[in-house]
């Protein structure tokens, strides 16, 4: 999609506007309001402008984030909230510090032992209501500093595990040791962690290579704007001052 076949006055910049973004790797969720702000503030000629997103996305994740414009950023909450759906991979027979591909593999496992059968049944102890710690290597707060700040510095806090809800944990490829899955489940649900905890409940390991959220709520990936598609010139402006 061409973000700038969108036709939006200031006015209904300030009113509010939803837009859907499809995260690249590498880019921060915070890169991604900046880079928006700017352009939108450009084309339209507003001096301010608020920009939210409904939700974070870590930089090694891609796919669809949901940016708030205006009055629409009142809505961040109540988005924040709706159900969330992500395709990706597990490599297993190893573990890392972050639970993904932001820190070296700490530990190996054989996977030689591993079936089809068992990575299949295991999907169903991860399904529906669970009790779920979060990555030490996470921007969550504990006495006013960032977990992974904890983490940085080798140290190791008490972290307090959180019931989050998986709707739905389906694994749609197997070639050891890549595994394909698509989950659906409800805010706070760390997918690096259920990574870590599907490899640690098979007697093996696993960390998370590769994140794609595909939907929030009712909006998909697939009716959302590249970030190619925003940061590129234009030949024709078409936000209208007004």
């Amino acid at each position: 999609m061409d973000f700038f076949k969108l036709h939006f006055t200031s006015e209904e910049l300030l009113e509010g506007k939803l837009l859907l973004i499809n995260k690249p790797l590498g880019w921060t969720s915070f890169q991604v309001v900046n880079k928006l702000r700017w352009h939108l503030k450009n084309l339209s000629g507003l001096k301010k402008i608020k920009v939210g997103h409904a939700g974070t996305l870590d930089p090694l994740a891609t796919g669809l984030l949901l940016i708030c414009t205006g009055k629409k950023t009142k809505s961040i909450r109540t988005l924040q909230e709706t159900e969330k759906e992500y395709t990706g991979t597990f490599l297993m027979g190893a573990t890392t510090p972050s639970y993904d591909l932001e820190t070296s593999i700490d530990q190996t496992f054989d996977t030689k032992l591993l079936t089809e059968e068992m990575i299949f049944n295991t999907t169903v102890k991860f399904t529906g209501e669970i009790l779920q710690y979060p990555p030490i290597f996470s921007a969550l707060k504990k006495n006013g500093k960032r977990l992974y700040e904890y983490a940085r510095a080798g140290e190791n806090p008490e972290i307090t595990p959180r019931t989050v809800n998986v709707h739905e944990f389906k694994i749609t490829k197997i070639n050891l040791p890549k595994v394909d899955f698509l989950v659906r489940c409800s805010k706070g649900t760390y997918i690096r962690s259920l990574a870590h905890d599907f490899g640690k409940s098979l007697s093996n390991g696993a960390h998370l290579s590769s994140l794609k959220r595909t939907r929030v709520g009712n909006y998909k990936i697939e009716n959302a704007f590249s970030m190619e598609s925003v940061i590129n010139p234009a030949s024709e402006k078409n936000i209208t001052r007004k």
